[in-house]
């Protein structure tokens, strides 16, 4: 009887983890972390110089990708913006809706002679589940559709062989869709460094992507 009913208190205690981890999720997309700090960045978005690329990638909450690029070697600038819409400017309460067609996208500098595309992709595929259309867990909508937006033909070129080459590592297909990249708009400040300014503070951040860098081998 008393480990029928500690099987109960687990499984109670599970469904309380699962509902409140949706909440949290849902909360994410519903209010800005800081509305103090909810203006646009006073800072320009990071262009590439001269032996530099750029190129931006939708894998679900840029707050998770951003964790991730932010820590590789090479890459010298990571900020988190929309991309792929068709509303100029548009803010994180219209992009919550799925209204304007943006995706949410982390846009990239980086230095190919320290990481190439490929390795760059090689990230990108291991970082979220591209076979799964339209959501990251329980993140769902357009906004967070797998895509990647290239900026050269070359780039292009190597987005195409990197899918396929990875769908050896699904058992699903790939749905991840490789776009040129059109205007990419900065995300609020508030959105940008957000796990590093957060992990503390936000129970989504210590539920999803605390979890994410740990299995990715990254400091969390």
């Amino acid at each position: 009887m008393n480990q029928t009913k500690k099987m109960k208190r687990s499984n109670i205690s599970q469904m309380f983890f699962t509902a409140a981890l949706a909440i949290f999720s849902i909360a994410s997309c519903s209010a800005e972390p800081n509305p103090k700090l909810s203006k646009m960045p006073e800072k320009e978005i990071t262009t590439p110089q001269e032996g530099q690329e750029q190129i931006s990638l939708g894998a679900g909450c840029f707050w998770c990708v951003e964790a991730v690029y932010k820590q590789l070697d090479g890459v010298l600038g990571v900020t988190s913006g929309y991309q792929g819409g068709h509303v100029d400017n548009p803010t994180y309460e219209q992009i919550c809706t799925g209204a304007t067609g943006h995706a949410e996208v982390v846009h990239l500098v980086y230095d190919p002679k320290k990481i190439s595309t490929e390795k760059i992709l090689d990230w990108f595929w291991k970082l979220h589940d591209p076979t799964t259309l339209n959501r990251q867990g329980n993140d769902v909508g357009t906004q967070y559709r797998s895509a990647i937006f290239y900026y050269s033909d070359e780039q292009k070129a190597v987005a195409e062989a990197s899918m396929k080459a990875a769908q050896d590592s699904f058992s699903k297909p790939i749905v991840t869709v490789i776009e040129k990249a059109p205007k990419f708009y900065q995300a609020e400040v508030s959105h940008q460094d957000y796990y590093s300014l957060n992990k503390n503070k936000n129970p989504y951040c210590r539920a999803v992507i605390t979890p994410k860098l740990e299995k990715l081998g990254l400091e969390k």
